[in-house]
């Protein structure tokens, strides 16, 4: 691919964009709705946007897991299974998304961003109840290798996703449930840049300087994660990712 038309401009854009989704992502999620909405503004093709996207928000999740496993919040034992499943979910979703047709993708990406996007806005917090081993078993089973899919195939919110369905079903608080979520998100990004990598469809010099980004904003992020108010990001990750696709949409008229 040909990088030699991208522009100081776009790639300095781009480094800010990654730098808020690290910081983001590692609170509440939704990262890759800022993310995914700038790379297809920046003029990639669609299918190096999900790949592209994959290797830079490999760097959010990684530095956020290894922070979390350094502070000794996280217990490889304890969630090595899931990462797995994550893993595995990750890689069908990212093999599968390279034989859909690029101009295909081009409709679809941005239609999945707004549906996405409304669920933000109009999903109710969820609510924590009685601990229940058939809901736990769910989210091991059927809820992880699920969003480890869509993650694969897309991916914007599917942090988001793993902390919703922690939540929901496996009873865990919220802050509880971010932090499981890092290294499942960790698990289904790595897989997906595998998959993109292999078919050759990543930007690597854009997906270089977005890491840096991600890195700075996953660093800062980690340490906030205690002091964020989720329902207020929430709702700029929302705000910010439909300008972006409405300007993306715009651009394309």
């Amino acid at each position: 691919m040909d990088l030699a038309n991208y522009s100081l401009e776009i790639l300095t854009f781009l480094f800010f964009v990654a730098m808020i989704a690290g910081f983001l992502d590692t609170l509440v999620g939704g990262g890759g709705l800022l993310a995914v909405p700038a790379l297809l503004l920046s003029g990639i093709p669609p299918i190096y946007v999900l790949g592209t996207n994959k290797f830079q928000g490999s760097m959010g999740t990684g530095v956020a897991t290894f922070l979390l496993f350094r502070k000794k919040k996280l217990n490889l034992s304890a969630i090595k299974y899931l990462m797995l499943v994550s893993f595995v979910g990750s890689v069908i979703g990212g093999v599968i998304v390279q034989f859909i047709d690029t101009k295909a993708l081009s409709f679809a990406i941005p239609i999945v961003l707004v549906f996405i996007s409304i669920y933000f806005i109009i999903s109710p917090k969820p609510k924590k109840t009685s601990k229940s081993s058939a809901s736990s078993k769910s989210f091991d089973k059927y809820a992880v290798p699920a969003v480890g899919f869509y993650d694969g195939m897309f991916g914007p919110g599917a942090g988001s996703f793993f902390v919703m369905t922690a939540v929901m079903l496996k009873k865990l608080e919220i802050i509880q449930a971010t932090i499981l979520a890092k290294p499942l998100n960790f698990a289904s990004n790595i897989a997906g840049f595998i998959v993109f990598f292999s078919f050759g469809h990543i930007a690597f010099l854009i997906g270089l300087v977005m890491m840096a980004g991600q890195l700075i904003g996953a660093f800062f992020g980690t340490h906030y994660l205690l002091k964020a108010n989720p329902l207020v990001i929430r709702f700029l990750i929302v705000i910010m990712s439909i300008s972006m696709l409405a300007q993306y949409l715009y651009s394309l008229v």
